[in-house]
């Protein structure tokens, strides 16, 4: 089945973070789930940390910074396409509320 949809009027439900992810302010997660493993994400300013999954996606809107303990640190914003392997631990700063169209495993 095909489905088509303008992503800033999918209707997002709260999607909590665990306390001990949080590391400054009070980011809130939102999610609207499409398919296993595929969806639209947000989270709006403040700093978190996370193991992720296999993931690529897609920022829609709002910016970030993604660290990657032991490795690197990049910078996304919208039109960017980010590859995150299994296993790693990131600490995200969120700079402005980042929508992103996302796949994982």
């Amino acid at each position: 089945m095909i489905r088509v949809m303008h992503v800033a009027d999918v209707p997002l439900v709260p999607d909590p973070l665990d306390p001990a992810q949080i590391v400054s302010g009070t980011p809130v997660t939102s999610v609207a789930e499409l398919d296993e493993g595929r969806g639209i994400w947000e989270i709006t300013p403040g700093v978190v940390t996370d193991v992720e999954r296999d993931e690529i996606f897609v920022v829609l809107s709002g910016r970030a910074t993604i660290a990657v303990e032991g490795g690197e640190t990049v910078e996304v914003g919208p039109g960017d396409v980010c590859l995150l392997p299994e296993g790693a631990k990131t600490t995200w700063t969120v700079h402005e509320t980042l929508r992103k169209v996302y796949q994982a495993h």
